[in-house]
């Protein structure tokens, strides 16, 4: 309230510091007319002397001042008051010129602009009753986030420092209305301003593309609302370090996930292709299975992300050649070779020859296709990964025809996607990188068919008194109630839903791809994937006491307030004798 109290104060006092010569004039004008009005005689119908009262006086000049028209009451006018009249009319003409083009210049001033556009944004964010994410910066990850999150039905509130993004906010077809602030997200009271405090931002997402910044709204975040999850893009070492000190619950660098990546795809294609498509964008085509080459890798540019290819590459016991432009500056050591990788010679210094892979990495998208159109030049047969810096230059990417291509906002906002969607995502992923390729195969061949040529739907459901009220009064008579009762169609017990269980939660310990007999229990957390729309189908058994009758027995029965009380005796016979398949669901 007093949030919303200063900013109505800031336009008030805005108006009335702009508009105050111009009352005082118009104000002095009225009283000028009305006063003379009253003072200079006039003669009534009889023909004796008259003075007009003030409530007349001051009816009179309202309507020649505004010019809505013109009359002289109560009496015809004497050649005085005609021309006391006269001098009015012109005196408020002018005053209100005066006024109207001080109004006109107000409303053209950029800080009364930004006062009422800053009252307005406040006004949308406190209309916001529903779960909302704070996004902090609005470039190609601002806007992937924003556009994934509204696609899935949850709200976003946007700050971005520059106008232009905010303008193209409004113009973006969104599938919910997004409100946007231009302001600095490092200061903290355009993040008060955008609901940071409010009991219903659900999450932090600092994606600007300053470290520092991302870093001050962490900890502003911090300490403005200790509960509210912050979610923050950091690109330097020293970055992430600062920000897990304070309690940052989870910190993205894109050049670390997408080297990781690589290294999955290097020791277990299959386990890197569930990766993809559990993490990808919403209803988008599957990805294809990726075959980085073992061997002897060449890196060109050792900044932020070729440090953190070089890393990994290591990590698998693959031998690197690294060629960078500075090599003194970026401290690059070892088998390092000055230049820019864009020459034939640089690259034959190399034994591009021998090398089974190439990863162009600087942070110039001209320079990254030039090296990798050289490279395929010397050896066609290389495998090629590049570094895209820009958005914009999607097509020429893709007319490179590049093996594999680090895009830093789309790792982002996969890696966002997955914290905020389905938090449990994180740690069925963490989990599966300890299998083997073997498990990882038999897993894709479970979601293959599940998924059916697109990126599976991703969603988690906790067992509780509000989000499944049917389980929880199940479990409070004694039934034993099993995960395959969940996978089953609603409409149809003989049949299973296409989804798949990935993930079992329970008291702190997790199971792996649990089985269709687990017993459920209350406060369980489960992770499910599947095809679109089956989560709303699986919410008829977590909610209608029916449906789960059905499931159980395969008797459907009428619903309403008389056939419940027919019914109300039959309940604790037919649960407890329910046929053996509800204990034993099939597989």
């Amino acid at each position: 309230m007093a949030e919303r109290n200063h900013s109505l104060h800031r336009v008030l006092s805005l108006v009335m510091r702009r508009m105050r010569a111009p009352l005082i004039v118009l104000i002095c004008a009225y009283a000028i007319a009305v006063l003379g009005m009253v003072l200079v005689p006039g003669v009534d119908d009889e023909g004796n002397l008259w003075h007009m009262d003030f409530f007349h006086a001051f009816y009179f000049a309202s309507y020649m001042a505004t010019t809505i028209g013109f009359g002289e009451i109560p009496y015809e006018f004497s050649d005085a008051q005609r021309l006391w009249a006269t001098i009015c009319i012109y005196l408020s003409v002018v005053s209100w010129l005066y006024a109207i083009g001080k109004i006109l210049a107000l409303t053209q001033d950029p800080t009364f602009q930004r006062a009422v556009t800053e009252n307005h944004f406040q006004r949308q964010v406190r209309r916001i009753k529903e779960p909302f994410y704070l996004i902090c910066g609005y470039g190609e990850t601002g806007t992937l986030v924003a556009r994934a999150l509204t696609h899935r039905g949850l709200r976003a509130i946007v700050i971005d420092i520059r106008q232009e993004p905010i303008n193209d906010l409004r113009l973006n077809e969104l599938e919910l209305f997004v409100p946007g602030l231009c302001g600095n997200a490092g200061e903290p009271e355009n993040l008060r301003a955008a609901g940071l405090e409010s009991p219903y931002c659900a999450a932090v997402l600092a994606l600007t593309d300053s470290d520092n910044i991302n870093l001050k709204v962490a900890i502003t975040a911090k300490l403005l609302n200790p509960s509210v999850r912050v979610i923050c893009r950091a690109e330097s070492k020293e970055t992430q370090d600062n920000m897990a000190s304070f309690g940052t619950e989870h910190i993205i660098n894109p050049f670390e996930a997408f080297a990781a990546q690589l290294a999955i795809a290097l020791h277990s294609p299959d386990m890197h292709l569930i990766f993809e498509w559990l993490t990808d964008l919403p209803k988008t085509p599957l990805a294809e299975r990726e075959n980085p080459p073992h061997g002897h890798w060449i890196i060109c540019g050792y900044g932020r992300f070729g440090k953190a290819i070089h890393k990994y590459l290591q990590s698998e016991g693959l031998p690197c050649t690294i060629i960078e432009a500075e090599p003194e500056k970026v401290g690059c050591t070892g088998q390092c070779i000055k230049g820019r990788g864009t020459q034939a010679s640089t690259l034959k210094e190399a034994n591009i020859d021998q090398a089974v892979g190439i990863v162009a990495g600087t942070d110039d998208d001209t320079d990254n296709l030039s090296i990798l159109m050289t490279a395929s030049d010397l050896h066609p047969n290389i495998y090629t990964v590049a570094r895209q810096n820009t958005h914009h230059n999607d097509i020429i990417f893709t007319a490179a025809q590049i093996d594999l291509v680090m895009q830093h906002a789309n790792i982002l906002t996969l890696k966002i996607l997955a914290l905020v969607t389905a938090p449990l995502l994180s740690d069925f992923l963490r989990l599966a990188r300890r299998n083997k390729n073997d498990w990882a195969r038999e897993t894709l061949d479970k979601l293959r068919p599940i998924a059916d040529g697109i990126v599976p739907d991703i969603w988690a459901i906790k067992i509780s008194t509000e989000t499944a009220p049917t389980l929880v009064q199940a479990f409070s008579q004694g039934q034993d109630i099993r995960l395959g009762h969940l996978v089953t169609d609603p409409r149809d017990r003989d049949h299973r839903l296409p989804c798949l269980p990935l993930l079992l939660k329970r008291q702190g310990a997790f199971t792996l791809l649990p089985s269709n007999r687990e017993v459920l229990r209350k406060d369980d957390q489960l992770l499910f994937c599947g095809r679109y729309g089956i989560q709303q189908l699986m919410a008829w058994t977590l909610n209608n006491v029916n449906v789960l009758h059905y499931i159980e027995t395969g008797t459907a029965r009428p619903d309403g307030l008389f056939w419940r009380k027919i019914i109300k005796h039959e309940d604790e016979a037919v649960w407890p004798k329910a046929i053996d398949e509800r204990n034993n669901p099939r597989e």
